[in-house]
């Protein structure tokens, strides 16, 4: 890939994503130490992740998702949808 071309590759802001998994994750009611231990993760990564220090993996997303019961698909779109949001359309 060219530099040209790799500087207009979107970027996905893992702050966006953080926020969103937090807000899914509020709206359930649960902490991040029960939704951690639920999806098998460590309260300190989700923590990371709900920050946007750190990109979930599609392990991570699928495991946060089987923990708020809903499907990861569903957390994407709403992913899509903030960056659509964002963009302006």
């Amino acid at each position: 890939m060219s530099p040209e071309a790799a500087a207009h590759s979107p970027q996905l802001d893992p702050i966006l994503v953080g926020r969103v998994i937090a807000r899914f994750r509020r709206e359930k009611g649960v902490t991040q130490e029960v939704l951690s231990g639920l999806a098998d993760i460590g309260r300190t990564h989700l923590s990371a992740i709900e920050n946007g220090d750190r990109k979930p993996t599609l392990e991570t997303l699928y495991r946060l998702s089987g923990a708020l019961n809903t499907s990861m698909s569903t957390i994407v779109l709403e992913i899509e949808r903030e960056i659509a949001r964002q963009a302006g359309t």
